[in-house]
């Protein structure tokens, strides 16, 4: 017998019963009744008080168990144990009626007392509890049929009692009719209780067999003791505490334990047959024995030559008519079943025969005994062929141990606690090749029922499903454009990696991997093109990798690559080949494109969670793009030490804009001519608690990592309105140029109609406003950025240009939106002197603007000769340490109430300035000096934006 087929048949059912200290004493409570009433209890006395008022106790006992089991009974039930409860409450009345004769009056009981029509009442209430607890019939010929069964059996037993005893019995007690009728009555009672008892016994209902078999075994009990007391010759010689008082005792004991016997669980697959077949033929036989019961006594007066009594003759004629009326009825009423179950076979077997489900049944054994048509179209395989194999034959050998489990669990469990179970496995297809099962397996789930000792399949075919959770499981874990592993998978392999090394074991490291320039791919040829770049790139990962190595795809153009099992200079060699592969140029859209690499590497250290050695390889791939771009680098615990610093100079940046330790100064504008002051550009400045004055290059870079620098520029341009106004209402009407990036100035912190809203608020006339547009962004529109230029010059605003000749960008700029000025960018200034190439340079950008009416002005102008050479290349304005620093709010208005700075000298010439005027020496330059500390130099805003820790 294979695995399955022991599981199916190897079981044994499981019998509960009672407790064994009840049954144990009942069998010592009525044993030692037997005991004393067969030795005579010791004293006539005691003898009579134990035979009268024992057998009340013990009936009364009866009477208040089953009352107490009617209280919390089952509706259905409740109204049979209440009736035997009155049964076995008239014996005990009965019993102690006669106890008061003979034990308290010391009087013989009368032949006719009190006594005698309380145990008349004992049959009625059992008879009608009995009915109450029968199966009832369906149908009008099964109430037919069971009245004649009752009289079958009970007209049987009225012929053999009237042959033995009932017709001397009558004619023992006299011509008097009552006497007749009352001897009559017991034994006839008894035996309408006894036709009951065997007519119902093989019909009760399912509800607690084990206390309604006991019940119907204490009634026969009962019976049976009344039988042989209704013998005259037992009676005449009958006085109380004899043996038969023993067997209704036990009797009225048994009924006071029915109701607490203890449920009997149902095995677990019922074999099914012996029990039933056994009581099926008792219960076919039932008639025909009472029939000939009947028979048999007829024949014998016949046979003995006495006179055929008519009573004996009266009911046996009887019972035959009512057996052979009984067959007449069974024999319609097979004919209509017979009928009924050819119909409901035809209309199964049509819905298992046309069923897309396979149904298969398996014997104890595991022999599959029956394959319903459907296993040809799904499985592909003739039923005929598979009935009488094992079904663990077809079951895929890496399924069979889970089935094989599932199998025991669920034939262990109780069957209403758990009817059916799910199965889920493999089975062999008898196709390959098509559309299901190509490899010659189906995914089939199976519900799964007990029968006959066996199990019931009734199973389909779900491998589409299984397909489609298999994909759905893919999808999630994987890149849609790349089908490379996803970031949370990739998480989850670098933390079993991490987590299943051992000593001994090579070093395992993260590639981080950003490609340089890919943004530029999708703004010139777009974004259709430059996913097929990323999954060229994503290719040339997997083919450049060993087996056992892991690509991933994080988002965006990153992927990153978990190595395993190698040495440090072997990892740098795999990252230089992963760099060298991905600078290759790339086919798209018919032409070719380069991009760049870099990669940033950490290892595994002890104690490293995969999410920090993500990090640590993310951090070094920006250190990659600090240094350069195209490079490969390794992680270092530094990198983190910055990102700590940085984060630590955020916070405190933060803090500081809301504890006012920022302020605001300001660099005059000077005409290079004249040196006249004709404007003033605002600079924020962060003053610390320590008194050290940070400048922008050392403050807005961590601004930018935490978002705020739209907090602080809103701050700025209101504290430099603010200022201005009170300047203008002071008698100085310089405007104030502020600086804005086109970003910032496009953000939704600063929306249409916020700089206007301003300047109405503080009473600063439009004029005394200049915003400076800075840092060019590609991704800007700058069709949305003229809109917005333009509504500032409608409502008064200037709007000069920072940067002016830096890059491609600016030249667009100058030619597409409206400007009013131009500010030279500082490298121009810078060589402007020493380099004629850049003085040349610088006359045709100067040129261009003067060609366009636009105003132009220069910035870091720190040195004399600037000055002059600027002036002769025809920049008009400029700022910078030749003539002022940054001046704080009083000094500021010192120099507008001066008016200007004296023009520095030209060292190349003598005398005064060429068209300069004069402005007396004594008024020297101011400036503030600021206090600064050295921090770490910080990128430039169009690189990579290193993310903070």
């Amino acid at each position: 017998m294979t695995s399955t087929g022991a599981v199916i048949g190897g079981q044994s059912p499981r019998d509960g019963s009672a407790g064994l200290l009840p049954q144990l004493m009942l069998a010592l409570l009525c044993g030692g009744y037997t005991t004393g009433a067969a030795l005579g209890w010791g004293a006539g006395d005691v003898a009579a008080f134990m035979g009268d008022f024992g057998l009340s106790a013990a009936a009364a006992a009866a009477a208040v168990s089953m009352l107490l089991y009617a209280r919390k009974a089952a509706a259905g039930h409740r109204a049979a144990w209440l009736l035997f409860s009155a049964s076995s409450a008239m014996a005990a009345l009965g019993n102690g009626v006669w106890g008061w004769y003979e034990v308290v009056l010391h009087r013989q009981v009368p032949q006719t007392s009190p006594a005698d029509f309380c145990f008349l009442l004992f049959a009625p209430p059992a008879v009608i509890g009995l009915l109450v607890l029968a199966k009832r019939p369906v149908s009008r010929a099964g109430w037919v049929c069971l009245g004649l069964d009752t009289w079958l059996i009970g007209g049987s037993l009225l012929t053999l009692s009237w042959s033995l005893a009932l017709a001397r019995a009558a004619r023992f007690d006299g011509p008097s009719t009552a006497k007749v009728a009352l001897s009559l009555a017991y034994p006839l009672l008894d035996i309408v209780l006894v036709s009951m008892v065997l007519a119902l016994h093989f019909r009760r209902s399912a509800g607690n067999r084990a206390a309604v078999n006991t019940a119907l075994a204490a009634l026969a009990l009962t019976v049976l003791c009344d039988a042989l007391f209704t013998s005259p010759l037992l009676r005449e010689q009958y006085h109380s505490g004899q043996i038969l008082d023993a067997g209704w005792f036990a009797g009225s004991m048994l009924m006071a334990y029915a109701p607490w016997v203890g449920r009997r669980e149902q095995p677990l697959l019922r074999s099914g047959s012996a029990t039933r077949k056994v009581t099926g033929s008792l219960s076919a036989l039932a008639p025909y024995l009472a029939a000939a019961v009947c028979t048999l006594g007829i024949l014998y007066d016949v046979i003995t030559g006495q006179k055929c009594d008519k009573v004996v003759l009266l009911t046996g004629s009887t019972v035959v008519l009512a057996l052979v009326v009984r067959q007449g009825i069974m024999l319609l009423d097979n004919m209509a079943l017979t009928h009924e179950l050819a119909q409901k076979e035809n209309h199964f077997r049509s819905l298992v025969q046309g069923s897309s489900d396979v149904i298969m049944i398996a014997a104890p054994t595991g022999v599959l005994r029956y394959v319903s048509p459907a296993s040809a179209g799904v499985y592909g395989r003739d039923p005929e062929e598979m009935i009488g194999t094992e079904l663990s034959e077809h079951i895929h050998p890496d399924d069979l141990g889970q089935v094989v489990h599932e199998v025991r669990r669920f034939l262990a469990a109780p069957p209403g606690e758990e009817p059916a179970t799910r199965i889920e496995c493999r089975i062999r297809s008898g196709r390959r090749g098509g559309p299901h099962g190509e490899d010659g397996w189906l995914n089939v789930e199976s519900s799964v029922n007990r029968y006959q000792g066996g199990l019931i399949f009734n199973s389909r075919d779900v491998t589409e499903r299984v397909r489609l959770q298999a994909q759905l499981q893919h999808n999630a874990s994987h890149d849609p454009l790349t089908d490379l592993p996803n970031r949370l998978l990739f998480l989850d392999r670098v933390g079993k990696a991490l987590n299943g090394r051992r000593a001994g074991d090579g070093r395992a490291a993260v590639l981080y991997v950003d490609l340089d320039g890919f943004k530029a791919v999708n703004d010139s040829i777009g974004h259709q093109a430059g996913d097929h770049l990323l999954t060229q790139a994503a290719r040339r990962l997997r083919d450049a990798l060993r087996t056992g190595d892991t690509a991933a795809r994080l988002g965006g153009d990153e992927f990153a690559v978990l190595v395993c099992g190698t040495l440090e200079h072997q990892i740098t060699e795999i990252a230089e080949r992963l760099r060298a592969a991905l600078c290759e140029p790339y086919r798209v859209d018919g032409g070719e494109v380069r991009v760049g690499a870099s990669i940033g590497i950490a290892f595994a250290e002890p104690g490293t969670s995969a999410v920090e050695l993500m990090r640590n390889a993310d951090l070094a791939m920006y250190r990659a793009k600090q240094a350069g771009k195209g490079r490969v680098e390794l992680y270092a615990p530094q990198l983190q030490a910055d990102v700590v610093r940085r984060t630590e100079m955020a916070t405190r940046l933060h803090r500081a804009l809301h504890d006012g330790e920022f302020t605001l100064l300001h660099q005059p504008v000077v005409e290079l001519s004249s040196g006249r002051i004709t404007g003033v550009e605002a600079q924020a400045r962060w003053r610390s608690a320590q008194g050290i004055l940070f400048t922008p290059a050392e403050f807005l870079r961590a601004a930018e990592d935490i978002d705020r620098t739209s907090e602080l520029g809103r701050w700025q341009l209101e504290q430099a309105v603010a200022q201005a106004a009170l300047r203008y209402g002071a008698g100085h009407r310089v405007p104030v140029t502020v600086k804005l990036s086109a970003r910032r100035l496009l953000h939704r912190d600063l929306p249409a109609g916020a700089v206007e809203g301003l300047l109405e608020r503080h009473g600063l006339p439009p004029g005394g406003l200049v915003v400076e547009l800075t840092g060019g962004d590609p991704r800007i529109s700058l069709d949305e950025l003229e809109r917005r230029l333009t509504e500032l010059r409608r409502a008064g605003v200037r709007i000069s240009l920072g940067g002016f000749g830096s890059g491609h960008a600016a030249l667009s700029a100058l030619r597409g939106l409206p400007v009013d000025a131009v500010k030279l960018d500082r490298g121009f200034v810078e060589g402007v002197v020493e380099s004629p190439r850049l003085r040349k340079i610088t006359r045709g950008l100067l040129r261009i603007a003067a060609d366009l009416g636009v105003r132009t002005a220069a910035d870091g102008v720190d040195r004399p000769e600037q000055v002059h050479a600027l002036r002769e290349l025809g920049c008009a304005q400029g700022q910078g340490m030749a003539f002022s620093g940054l001046l704080d709010e009083h000094r500021l208005r010192g120099s507008l109430t001066r008016g200007g700075y004296p023009v520095p000298a030209d060292s190349s010439r003598s005398g005064k300035p060429d068209g300069g005027r004069s402005v007396p020496q004594e008024t020297a330059r101011e400036q503030v000096v600021p206090r600064t500390v050295q921090l770490p130099s910080c990128r430039s805003h169009s690189e990579t934006r290193v993310p903070p820790a």
